[in-house]
Order: C-alpha cells, then structure tokens, then sequence
C-alpha cells in the first residue's frame, strides 16, 4: 500500500466504498442503502435500548468495521495520534443535528451518492443542499470561523473508541438479553455478519490512508480547487452506479424509491445542515467514525453526539417517511441551521484571541 501515491488511495478507496456498499446490498443490506452512517447509527441505538423501535434495532458489523480498520491502520502506519478538547459540547451538538439532517433525508452523504447511483432522482435535492451549505462553511472559514485547536491527549483516551468497536462486536455475536435485535424490517435486512465486517474492515483501513471524506472533498475543491479527495467521492458513485447496473439494481426515476421521499425543500435544506455542520467540525459522519479510530478524541465526541440524535430522531418522530418530513423534523432542521449560525458568530469573535484549530 505504500507504494500508492495519495490520489491513487482516494480512489482506490472510493471504489471500495462504492462496489462494497452495493454489494453488502445484494447481500441482504437494505436497497440503496448499503452503507449508510446515519442509519447505522439509528440501528446502534435500538440495539442498545435508547430508541424502541425493535425494527431499527441492530449492532451493523460494518460499522465496527470502519472504526476497527481505521485503528488497525493507524497502528501499522505509525499514525495514531491521540489529541483532542477542541470545543467537545459544541462537536456534539454538532454530531446530533448532523443526524437530525441526514434522519429527514433519510441518509447520510453516504447513502445520497448511493441512492443517486442506484437511479434515485429524489437525491439530487440533497446533492444540491449538501453542496450549498459546504459552501456556507467555506465562507465561515474565509472568515475566519474555526472551533478551537485540539492538543496532545493521554494515550489511553486514544483505545476507549476501539475498545467500545470491540465490546459491541462481542455484543453482536455473543447477544446478551440487554441488547436488541429486530428480525422484521430494516433491521432484518442485513448481509451476513463476516463478510459485512470484512467489507467494512477494509473500507476503514483504506479510508484512514487516504483521508477520504464526502464533505471534505467537496469542500476542498471549493476552497483551494484540490480534487485528491474528490476524485475518490466521484469514484465511488461511478463504481456503485456501475454495479448497481450491472445487477439490476438501477431504477431511474423520482416516485417510489426504496426510503425515499418527495420533499425536496426539506431535503434540500436538511442536507444543507449535514454539509454546513460536517465542514465546522472538519468531516462528514463517516470520517468521523474513521478518525475515532485512529484516537481522534474530537471525533469520538461527535460520534457520541451523533448516537444521540439517531436516538431522539426515532423516539421524538424526527425522521422522514415515504410521506415525507414530519413537523418534528421540520422544526428539528431550522433549529440545526440556527444552532450553526451562532456558533459561527461567537467563534468568528473569538479569532483573534486564539490560533487556527485543523478546521
């Protein structure tokens, strides 16, 4: 692997993210929906008892996975690096309404590019937000708007992540009482537990090389025109686009798309959340689990922030049905948007006082 250059690991890494993603779908994952963090996320809760929804309720193998293989990774390469305390509460609200974005479009930045190479119409709305409040962020870091710089941490903070991927495997194969796991709906369809963890275990090996990230490659395209990392998001939706043709899974059009809706606004602006939140904290929801692994405590705290809101998006009725975005959720995306804004102002006044963080 060493002999690849950056560019080539993107896009390595893009393809492995896009042919495993729809190939854990023909393998029982739920269509179009492959992989997909929000989603994981909501499914982790229920196997945890902080949502009661019984059919989102599953440990996703893939999930450890990343987190594992970006660990692995990171101690084989010699980049583990444990640092953190950059504004940790404000990255957990951030991760929550991260999630309240992704829960009314029902899917995170991964599942949008999937849904789009599956033939799925309804995403080009959330493509268009996504992009749009990338943008919003890259004015806020022109301005000057960065959360605080993270510092060296104790090392032993750097294994809590990846002992809790390993605890939660051991849930998931042992299946003690206190942990949920739905065999009707979502959480039924799931592709067998080895491969699944095989897939996700390489995908987050590659993905801590190369940095790959769906915001942050849109965003550094708009900042500095450098497409390294936009190379590997476009890779993976050509290569997912490319096998979902290849096996039968691409239906071109707008109505009945599998978790699909027909609130465009709302998904515009919901997506918007997603990609104005993942730029102030320097990642979409997939590269945050890859740099919890590689002892990003920041990133960990965000993870948290995000189990949180895949919880509260069930329990309080935030996220979108086939009939579209509830008033919940409606209100839950405004307050999202608002939340960024005056974080972005407070911390826009607090530049000069303090240096840059790795925003």
């Amino acid at each position: 692997m060493a002999r690849f250059k950056l560019p080539d690991l993107a896009i390595v890494t893009g393809a492995a993210l896009g042919l495993g993603a729809v190939t854990l779908t023909l393998l029982g994952n739920p269509a179009n929906s492959g992989i997909c963090i929000s989603c994981f996320m909501e499914n982790l809760a229920g196997a945890l008892q902080l949502q009661d929804n019984i059919r989102m309720s599953y440990i996703r193998p893939e999930l450890v996975g990343f987190l594992l293989g970006s660990f692995f990774m990171a101690q084989k390469t010699k980049r583990f690096h444990v640092t953190g305390g950059s504004s940790p509460i404000i990255r957990f609200f951030l991760g929550f309404f991260i999630i309240v974005g992704c829960a009314v479009f029902i899917g995170c930045p991964i599942k949008m590019i999937l849904r789009l190479a599956a033939g799925d119409l309804t995403a080009i709305a959330a493509v268009l937000g996504l992009v749009f409040g990338i943008w919003i962020g890259t004015k806020y870091i022109r301005a000057g708007v960065f959360l605080d710089r993270e510092k060296q941490m104790p090392v032993i903070n750097g294994y809590i992540f990846p002992a809790i991927g390993v605890l939660l495997l051991i849930f998931l194969v042992l299946k003690p009482g206190f942990i949920h796991q739905g065999e009707t709906g979502p959480a039924a369809q799931r592709a067998p537990l080895l491969i699944a963890l095989a897939i996700g275990l390489v995908i987050g090996g590659l993905a801590q090389r190369s940095g790959l990230c769906i915001t942050g490659g849109i965003r550094n395209f708009l900042l500095v025109r450098e497409t390294t990392l936009l190379y590997g998001v476009i890779t993976a939706f050509v290569s997912a686009m490319l096998l979902s043709m290849v096996s039968g899974q691409f239906h071109l059009g707008l109505n009945g798309q599998p978790a699909s809706h027909l609130g465009h606004g709302w998904t515009f602006l919901a997506m918007t959340l997603v990609g104005l939140a993942s730029v102030m904290i320097d990642g979409c929801p997939f590269r945050q689990v890859i740099k919890a692994g590689q002892g990003d405590i920041d990133a960990g705290i965000t993870c948290f922030g995000m189990l949180a809101g895949a919880a509260f998006v069930i329990t309080w009725l935030m996220r979108s049905t086939s009939a579209g975005p509830t008033f919940n959720g409606k209100i839950a995306v405004l307050a999202g948007l608002i939340f960024c804004v005056i974080v972005a102002l407070n911390y826009r006044n607090l530049t000069g006082k303090r240096g840059r963080s790795r925003l």
